[in-house]
């Protein structure tokens, strides 16, 4: 069943008041616009990478050179979303966050 903004509603699970700048572990989803298989296909239960699931990999693999504070733990990019787990280390984040 193809993803339907009109049928399918997610409440946020976000704590109103906790500063994610703050240190810490965090599980991060990314899904792609309407959902669409952008990243990549399964083949015989394997997920392939195109360019743009590559570049994703790519980006996720540099982050740390960007931002010194930052870990990466488990990461997986799937055909038409993302997670993984983000560790900010020593404290705030330089400039805004986008938390929405």
């Amino acid at each position: 069943m193809p993803f339907n903004p009109q049928t399918h509603h997610r409440r946020s699970i976000r704590l109103q008041e906790f500063d994610y700048s703050d240190a810490g572990a965090y599980f991060v989803t990314i899904c792609a616009i309407e959902r669409r298989c952008l990243f990549g296909e399964v083949e015989v239960g394997t997920v392939r990478l195109n360019d743009a699931g590559l570049i994703i990999q790519e980006c996720w693999d540099a982050m740390p050179e960007h931002f010194p504070h930052v870990e990466l733990d488990a990461f997986v990019i799937m055909p038409n979303h993302l997670h993984g787990i983000v560790v900010l280390n020593d404290g705030k984040i330089n400039g805004p966050v986008a938390v929405t």
